[in-house]
C-alpha cells in the first residue's frame, strides 16, 4: 500500500479512537441509489446501494443533523473504516463492509418494480435509516448523465482559492444555478417518463448533502450522485477525477446496455475529452453530447476553455453547445435528438 494510504489509515484510526472516547457512535449517511428489475430472460434484478458511515454524537436526529452540515465541517467528520453494514431490501438482509473511507458502494441482487423505493441501512450500533433507490424500467431507452460544477451550478471550481472557498465555506444558498438548466432537465424527464438522471462529479462524498440540497432547492430532478472519496488511494497520493468519471461511464454503459445517454457537461474542465472518448467506444449508448459554454469571465477564472476543435467522435454522435439550458434545449430539438 502507498505510503500516503498508510499515513491516511493511521490518521483515521487515531481520529476514530479519540472520537469514540468522546462518546461518538456510528451513523449511516444514506445516498440515493439506482438499479434495474429482473428481466424476462431470467437475469436477476439488482440495486446499487450507496452510503457512508461516520461517527456523530448519539442522538435520534444525528443523520438529519449531518445532512444540514455545511462548509468545512463536512470534511472534519470522522469516517468509520471497515465497519459491518446491514442492508435490508424487501425484508431480505445482507451484510457488507464499508471501505477505508467509510463508503459503501455495493451491487445487491433484489427484485424491485420500476420506480422509487426505500431501503433500510444500519450498523450494529446505529439506528436504521432509509435510502432512496430508483429502479429503471427495462423498457426505458433514454437517460441523462450530468456533470455538476459549472454545468448545473456555477462554482468556477478549477480556481484553487475559490474552490476552497466554495467547498469549505460557502453555503449552498449562496451558490448560483446555471440559467435554464433545471428547465432543460424538467423538459427532458417530462418527455421521457422513467428516464434516469445521474449526476456524475469529481466532488467528494463529503459534499453530497450540500449538493443534494442545492439540486432539490433549485428544482432539478432527483437522481443518484456519483462522487468520489476524499484522500489518497492505495497506490497514489491523490485520486483522479478524470478516471472516476471514465470508470463511472463505463460502468453505467455496462449496467444499462439498451439506454442511450444524453451526456451534459461544460467546457471549463475535461468533460469534452471524457465524453468524446466514451462516445468513440460506446457510440450506441450516446444520444447526444451537450456542452454548456462558460461565459468569458467564467472561462478566465476556470483556467480557460478546452481547446479541442475536433471532438474526434463518430458522425452519428451529435454535439451541441450553448451558454445556458435554453440554448441547449433549442439545439437539441433542432437536431432531433430529443
Amino acid at each position: 500500500m502507498h505510503f500516503a494510504a498508510r499515513l491516511d489509515d493511521a490518521l483515521h484510526e487515531f481520529r476514530e479512537r479519540r472520537a469514540r472516547q468522546r462518546g461518538l457512535t456510528s451513523t449511516v449517511i444514506p445516498y440515493t441509489g439506482y438499479g434495474a428489475p429482473g428481466t424476462s430472460s431470467g437475469a436477476p434484478g439488482w440495486v446499487r446501494v450507496l452510503c457512508r458511515v461516520l461517527l456523530t454524537k448519539p442522538a435520534p436526529s444525528s443523520t438529519v443533523r449531518y445532512k444540514n452540515i455545511r462548509g468545512w465541517r463536512s470534511f472534519t467528520s470522522v469516517p468509520v473504516n471497515d465497519v459491518a453494514v446491514t442492508i435490508t431490501i424487501n425484508g431480505q438482509e445482507q451484510r457488507v463492509t464499508a471501505d477505508r473511507g467509510g463508503v459503501v458502494d455495493i451491487r445487491i441482487e433484489a427484485d424491485l418494480t420500476p420506480g422509487w423505493h426505500s431501503i433500510t441501512i444500519r450498523t450494529d450500533e446505529s439506528e436504521p435509516v432509509e435510502a432512496r433507490v430508483f429502479i429503471v424500467d427495462t423498457s426505458v431507452r433514454f437517460g441523462i448523465v450530468s456533470d455538476i460544477d459549472d454545468t448545473v451550478m456555477v462554482t468556477a471550481l478549477p480556481r484553487p482559492f475559490l474552490a476552497a472557498w466554495n467547498t469549505f465555506v460557502l453555503d449552498e444558498h449562496a451558490r448560483r444555478p446555471v440559467a435554464g438548466m433545471a428547465v432543460l432537465y424538467e423538459r427532458l424527464t417530462r418527455d421521457h417518463p422513467g428516464a434516469p438522471v445521474i449526476y456524475l462529479s469529481t466532488g467528494a462524498w463529503n459534499v453530497a448533502p450540500t449538493l443534494s440540497r442545492f439540486l432539490s432547492r433549485n428544482l432539478y430532478p432527483a437522481g443518484p450522485l456519483l462522487l468520489t472519496d476524499w484522500g489518497p488511494t492505495h497506490d497514489r497520493w491523490f485520486r483522479s477525477g478524470i478516471d472516476h468519471k471514465r470508470q463511472s461511464l463505463e460502468r453505467i454503459a455496462e449496467e444499462f446496455p439498451d439506454i442511450q445517454w444524453l451526456l451534459i457537461g461544460d467546457d471549463g474542465q475535461h468533460d469534452e475529452e471524457i465524453y468524446g472518448t466514451f462516445a468513440s467506444a460506446h457510440e450506441e449508448n450516446v444520444r447526444a453530447i451537450a456542452i454548456r459554454q462558460l461565459s468569458p469571465s467564467e472561462a478566465v477564472f476556470a483556467g480557460g476553455r478546452s481547446r479541442s476543435d475536433d471532438p474526434g467522435t463518430p458522425r452519428s454522435v451529435r454535439w451541441v453547445f450553448a451558454n445556458d439550458g435554453a440554448g441547449l434545449l433549442e439545439q437539441l430539438r433542432e437536431s432531433g435528438r430529443l
